[in-house]
């Protein structure tokens, strides 16, 4: 039997195997590309990789050791006997026994409920802290895991594209994991495959429980039956601080807000993690207890905006207390919450819901514009019906005149017909008088044309004052027509004047506006144009080597950008920021 302590031994160590045996503490040979044994360190952890022929230790340690075994002084080699019967087992060798033990007792990974509480990557490994709560909340277990970088490499890709999520903290698992112990780093689980179904499941859950509650309660549908805005004029925001979303928010709420259609407040809070729930509440509720103390009344409408990321950063949305928080909110809710594909229970429950941040802004936009363009629809309506009305008043005024003169016109002539016949039938009487007269009495001659002329003088006095009188009385008539009509006509040319005003001061502030917003658009556009030149003008092989980038090249100074370019065992130059280190190839690592 080899002594494990002075002879450097090789090993026939697997890929899936090879962070295992370095953990133990095997280097790599990278001329005999092979993994050994340093000189000086016992075989015993390494039995599983150890060639035939070679053993580790006696039949009596080949599994964990026993406490009885450890009383009675059992060795772990021949030539360590003397030392293990008088103080004890080495710490390696006891670890290694239990190593073994749970090598041996867990072969094939088992499918484990977890929650992540911590997560790290390293080198393509990743690196997490699991958990295990109750109902309660309260931590029933607790380990740490693994997922090497050739699994990772596989097994996570596939998670995020069935779920849309990404492994983060507060994420829910089912996964199938191996127990391993390692002498230098404990006890750990190696996780192997990730179960998307369940992580699916208990998110969508999540929200069933909530949405089933609220609906209970008779509140789901409450902010949705408010009526919706039927104008913007000022608007409460709630938004992670310098979030994309807000940014596209922004692009778009600015410019209405420039030419003061629309004022927009904004409230800023966490929207993902342990907590951010609540905080969402109380700046909300803060910033509605500042506004309604500051201003007359409350705003048009509240929202709630937040840029795109994984399935799980939008599940922190997904809270009671922030659902019904919002069901009792007598303000219309907007939201827009990550893309057109994500959905939370804020979305279920607000008044109204759209794709993305950007979309709320426009959908906003559109309300005004509608609003505005109704107005204008309105004062044309106005304006036209102003000019038909000046016109009719126009015509109305030109009829009367007509119809007082010609009215006058007749009654004139019909007093001068009338004049005429009371002559003629007086002149008539007369003469009739007078023959019958001479015809009945000579006597009564001179009485009868003393009364004939008498008769004649008084009709003389009585024409001429019927004529003026009725004279008179046409002209007053006329004088009055005249005065009528002339008041009319002021008055609507006095209204025509006024439309025509307003119309001219509304298309100069109309064009002023045009050209207001082309110039800032202009403006707009040339800083964004300055800001992609100099972010251009910026890059560069040492500011790409100072983020963290490296040059790889041959040993002929060729730049090697793809592992295929490489052969095993080819020399290679990197180069950092800092300076340059060669390199060996070895495309089986």
């Amino acid at each position: 039997m080899q002594n494990p302590a002075v002879a450097q031994t090789y090993l026939t160590v697997s890929f899936k195997d090879k962070d295992a045996a370095k953990a133990l503490g095997a280097r790599w040979d990278g001329v005999q590309r092979q993994w050994y044994v340093p000189e000086g360190r016992e075989l015993t952890p390494f039995a599983q990789w150890l060639p035939a022929g070679i053993e580790a230790v006696s039949a009596s340690t080949s599994t964990a050791l026993s406490s009885a075994q450890l009383q009675n002084g059992a060795t772990t080699s021949g030539s360590n006997l003397a030392l293990a019967g008088k103080k004890g087992v080495s710490l390696s060798s006891l670890l290694a026994g239990v190593s073994q033990a749970v090598a041996q007792a867990y072969r094939a990974g088992v499918w484990t409920l977890v929650e992540v509480v911590e997560l790290r990557a390293n080198g393509g490994h990743v690196f997490m802290g699991v958990s295990e709560r109750d109902a309660s909340g309260a931590v029933l277990a607790k380990t740490s895991a693994v997922i090497w970088q050739s699994t990772a490499n596989t097994i996570l890709p596939e998670f995020e594209r069935a779920t849309g999520a990404q492994l983060a903290p507060g994420i829910k698992l089912l996964v199938r994991a191996r127990p391993v112990f390692k002498p230098l780093h404990g006890f750990s689980i190696e996780i192997d495959a990730i179960d998307p179904e369940y992580t699916l499941g208990d998110l969508e859950a999540r929200k069933r429980e909530i949405r089933e509650r609220l609906q209970s309660e008779g509140v789901f549908a409450a902010n949705k039956q408010l009526p919706s805005p039927r104008d913007f004029n000022a608007v409460l925001v709630v938004a992670p601080e310098g979030g994309a979303g807000l940014g596209d928010f922004q692009a778009e709420a600015n410019r209405l807000e420039q030419f003061g259609v629309c004022r927009f407040t904004y409230v800023y809070s966490r929207f993902q993690g342990e907590g951010a729930a609540k905080e969402i509440c109380d700046a909300l509720q803060a910033a509605l207890d500042a506004w309604l103390y500051a201003e007359t009344g409350p705003p048009d409408a509240v929202v709630i905006i937040r840029g795109g990321g994984a399935v799980n950063d939008m599940a922190w949305l997904n809270d009671y207390d922030l659902a019904r928080f919002i069901c009792d909110l007598n303000i219309p809710v907007l939201t827009g919450i990550g893309h057109e594909r994500d959905n939370t229970v804020l979305d279920e429950v607000a008044n109204t819901r759209f794709d993305t941040p950007s979309k709320v802004a426009a959908g906003i936009e559109q309300v005004i514009s509608r609003r505005t363009a109704e107005a204008k629809a309105h004062f044309e309506g106005i304006h036209n019906r102003a000019r038909q009305l000046v016109q009719s008043v126009k015509a109305d005024t030109v009829a009367m005149e007509s119809s007082i003169r010609s009215e006058g016109l007749r009654h004139l002539s019909q007093g001068r017909l009338e004049s005429f016949e009371l002559i003629n039938g007086i002149r008539l009487d007369a003469v009739q008088a007078v023959r019958a007269a001479a015809e009945s009495s000579r006597e009564t001659l001179q009485d009868v044309k003393a009364a004939a002329v008498t008769q004649l003088a008084d009709a003389k006095r009585e024409v001429p004052l019927a004529w003026g009188q009725i004279t008179l009385g046409a002209g007053h008539a006329v004088q009055t027509a005249h005065a009528l009509a002339g008041g009319l006509v002021d008055g609507v040319l006095d209204l025509t004047r006024r439309a025509v005003a307003d119309a001219r001061a509304l298309s100069g502030t109309a064009m002023d506006t045009v050209g207001t917003s082309s110039r800032q658009r202009l403006r707009e556009s040339k800083d964004r144009s300055e800001a992609l030149i100099r972010e251009i003008a910026g890059q560069g092989p040492d500011k790409t080597l100072k983020r963290g980038f490296a040059l790889v090249r041959t040993q002929t100074g060729k730049p090697v950008t793809r592992a295929a370019q490489t052969t095993t065992g080819a020399a290679l130059e990197i180069e950092f920021s800092d300076g340059k280190v060669n390199a060996i190839a070895d495309k089986r690592i």
